[in-house]
């Protein structure tokens, strides 16, 4: 997106806008005072206009500068593009153009974190690999190889490609694009019957009550409070570290899941599904009343750092659980594992499946029977026990 920015070295602001794909830098010698920044974004603003309308002449905006050769020379190319598959109506922008028309009257439908993956997609991969190609020419082949190129890329946690489930996420994106213009612009679409790509199914980890309690004993007694929620509960991370104290309710003994924590910002929840409430089990109770003497008056945040600000996940998981199972000998697992805990604890206890989905914040029982159907115990006759009581009987 277009914006106004200042040179650190001179505090000066320059223009950064992109223009048909490619990137553009217009220096001023204006100062960094916000008179003079509300002047640049105003113009900013003529030109984004200018740009989605398909008006804008980078000589009349900016007639002195070294870009306008570049400029010049990259709509001269656009306008002998051969016009392959257009049905006649409005001219067909380039991908950047409409991207940024595209992200914008999307940005009232998403929450602001899945906003910034999208925009981070934009401007990592999708634009530099398309930004300047006119949408109508964009090819199968075209998105078969970026997928191929995409592919290549190492992944996290020391994996050597990028997942099957981040590749279809990153093709969803462009997929949604792509549909989009074509249903505007009225031009075959590229992306017909590409398929996603198969991923592997994710086996969990969970710790039996066992390990559970031996954690519980040798935490940090600071984290101690937090570990017993989390093993216990079932919250997701971002829902157990976005939680505040207006949702505890310790009168009916209930969690009130209202909202998640995303890049230090909390948010509406996941989907209406994950909007619940969470029955105080166990030692949750008495573990969230200690909480409350320790951070109740310094922080609207249960779990907070010492300044009452939430925790920063990566740092606990860095500093405190990594090394706590190693210190344990327990196999290297996520945090995550323990929502799996909570699940299969649930489960093996005896508890109702569809009890079982309310609380974690499913829509129903589908993922439960998919994900943890070996933890489900005799009780729903899923195991073959009924069978072999019926043939020891006889």
């Amino acid at each position: 997106m277009a914006k106004v920015r200042a040179r650190p070295e001179t505090n000066k602001l320059f223009l950064d806008f992109r223009y048909k794909g490619q990137r553009y830098r217009e220096q001023t010698l204006l100062d960094d005072i916000p008179r003079n920044r509300k002047q640049l974004e105003t113009l900013m603003q003529r030109i984004e206009a200018k740009i989605i309308l398909g008006e804008f002449n980078y000589r009349e905006f900016f007639p002195n500068s070294p870009n306008v050769a570049k400029a010049e020379a990259l709509e001269e190319r656009y306008q002998q593009a051969p016009a392959v598959g257009i049905k006649k109506g409005p001219a067909i922008p380039t991908f950047a153009e409409f991207c940024q028309q595209w992200f914008t009257e999307k940005s009232i439908e998403w929450r602001a974190s899945h906003l910034r993956n999208v925009r981070s997609l934009l401007d990592s991969a999708l634009l530099p690999a398309f930004g300047d190609q006119p949408l109508n020419q964009i090819t199968k082949e075209d998105l078969l190889n970026f997928r191929l190129q995409q592919a290549a890329i190492p992944g996290r946690c020391g994996n050597a490609t990028l997942s099957a489930k981040t590749l279809n996420n990153r093709m969803g994106v462009l997929r949604m694009i792509m549909d989009e213009a074509c249903d505007r612009y009225g031009f075959e679409n590229p992306y017909r019957n590409i398929r996603p790509l198969k991923m592997k199914k994710i086996h969990i980890e969970p710790f039996s009550l066992v390990e559970v309690n031996k954690i519980l004993e040798n935490v940090r007694a600071d984290y101690r409070n937090y570990y017993t929620v989390r093993f216990f509960t079932g919250m997701r991370t971002g829902e157990i570290d976005g939680l505040k104290w207006q949702y505890i309710d310790f009168e009916r003994r209930q969690i009130l899941v209202r909202e998640t924590l995303i890049a230090g910002q909390t948010e509406y929840t996941k989907n209406n599904g994950s909007q619940r409430e969470i029955p105080m089990l166990g030692p949750v109770y008495d573990a969230l009343m200690a909480q409350r003497a320790s951070t109740g008056r310094i922080s609207p945040y249960v779990f907070c750092n010492s300044a009452g600000e939430p925790l920063d996940q990566n740092n606990v998981t860095k500093r405190v659980w990594y090394p706590l199972l190693r210190y344990l000998g327990l196999a290297k697992r996520r945090p995550y594992q323990t929502r799996h805990t909570a699940a299969t604890l649930f489960l093996a206890s005896g508890e109702n499946p569809e009890w079982v989905a309310r609380v974690l914040g499913h829509s129903s029982t589908e993922m439960l029977f998919k994900v943890y159907s070996r933890y489900i115990p005799n009780l729903t006759r899923m195991d073959g026990s009924a069978f072999e009581n019926l043939v020891g009987n006889r």
